[in-house]
C-alpha cells in the first residue's frame, strides 16, 4: 500500500485562474517539482500522471469556471508514491466508480482507466462546507 498524501514529505500547491492556460501550467509545473524531487521521466507512472493530471485541470476549466474563478493543483510525493490533487469550488462531486463501471464516458474514464492500470487510487473528497472538492489521485512509483 502506498503512502496516503497527508504524510508524504514533498508537497507543492499551485493556484491558477480556472481558464485554458492552466492546463499547461499545471503540467509544466509537475515536470518541474518531479524533477527537483529527483523523480525522472523514465518512471514508468509520470506519462500516465501527467495526462491524467491534464484531464482533471481540463475537467475544472470547463466545468467549475463559473463557479470557481481558481483551480488549485497540490503536487506531493514520497519514495514509493507519487499524489496530486485537482481542487475547485463548484459543488458538483464527480462518481468515480461511474467512470469505471462503463457508465461514464470521456475524460474521467480515462482517468479512472489509467490510474486502475497502474495501481493507483483515485478519491473524490468535498470541502467542509459541500461548496467544492478536491480529486486526489495516488500512483505507485
Amino acid at each position: 500500500m502506498t503512502t496516503p498524501p497527508c504524510t508524504l514529505p514533498r508537497r507543492h500547491v499551485l493556484t491558477l485562474p480556472t481558464e485554458p492556460a492552466a492546463v499547461g501550467l499545471a503540467r509544466e509545473t509537475a515536470e518541474q517539482a518531479w524533477a527537483e524531487w529527483g523523480i525522472g521521466p523514465s518512471r514508468p507512472a509520470l506519462g500516465p500522471a501527467l495526462l491524467i493530471l491534464s484531464e482533471l485541470v481540463t475537467n475544472s476549466v470547463r466545468h467549475a469556471a463559473a463557479l470557481s474563478p481558481q483551480v488549485t493543483v497540490v503536487y506531493a510525493a514520497g519514495a514509493d508514491c507519487l499524489a496530486f490533487a485537482v481542487h475547485d469550488r463548484h459543488p458538483h462531486l464527480p462518481l468515480l466508480h461511474a467512470a469505471v463501471t462503463g457508465s461514464g464516458s470521456g475524460g474521467l474514464a480515462t482517468v479512472m482507466e489509467l490510474t486502475l492500470g497502474l495501481g493507483g487510487t483515485a478519491v473524490v473528497r468535498p470541502d467542509a462546507d459541500g461548496g467544492g472538492k478536491s480529486i486526489w489521485i495516488t500512483l505507485p512509483l
